[in-house]
């Protein structure tokens, strides 16, 4: 399975590269791992909205020189919010019926253009607040690697790992539970 994040602009504080490296390693276990940074466009103050479509543009068409193939999903505040639990769900859906590969795209500090939410499968939000776009491929990074830890029932998430399997087969007896009255019904 792959994972890329591609994000807008150069990551410069130390705190945040030396967590980004730690869950880069941490994900190496799961996945391959592939970050990519896209040079951001200079976004003056008093910007006119034609301006900030205009810059959210070229940094778009630079992002979407970096997409391949891939289940792509878009971070955004307009997206839909969901768990870590719910996040661990979503990746094991898509590499089950959609891509081995997940593209997550984080956009610079006036958001992603048009074209790049268009593009997308998926948006994603992590909260209605607005955080520092270069904090936010930290955070992914550890939502991304609690999934894996959730999906692969290792003891990461706030459950205690017996709790997983019990939570595991609740799941499965209401899973099959529903198919059986289902299947009973005629159509």
């Amino acid at each position: 399975m792959k994972i890329k994040i591609i994000s807008v602009g150069k990551l410069k504080e130390k705190y945040l590269v030396e967590g980004i490296n730690e869950y880069s390693k941490r994900l190496s276990k799961y996945c391959k791992l592939e970050l990519i940074e896209v040079k951001d466009e200079k976004a003056p103050e008093n910007l006119s909205i034609k301006d900030i479509d205009i810059i959210k543009n070229i940094e778009g068409q630079r992002i979407i020189s970096k997409l391949q193939d891939e289940y792509l999903v878009a971070l955004a505040i307009e997206g839909k919010q969901i768990s870590s639990e719910e996040l661990a769900n979503k990746i094991n859906d898509i590499t089950s019926y959609h891509s081995s590969s997940i593209c997550f795209v984080i956009g610079g500090s006036l958001g992603l253009s048009k074209d790049i939410l268009q593009k997308s499968h998926y948006r994603l939000s992590f909260s209605k607040m607005t955080f520092p776009h270069q904090l936010m491929k930290l955070i992914l990074l550890e939502q991304i690697y609690r999934a894996f830890r959730i999906n692969n029932n290792e003891p990461y998430h706030k459950w205690p790992k017996r709790m997983y399997n019990i939570a595991y087969k609740v799941l499965s007896w209401v899973d099959s539970t529903f198919l059986m009255c289902y299947n009973s019904f005629e159509v």
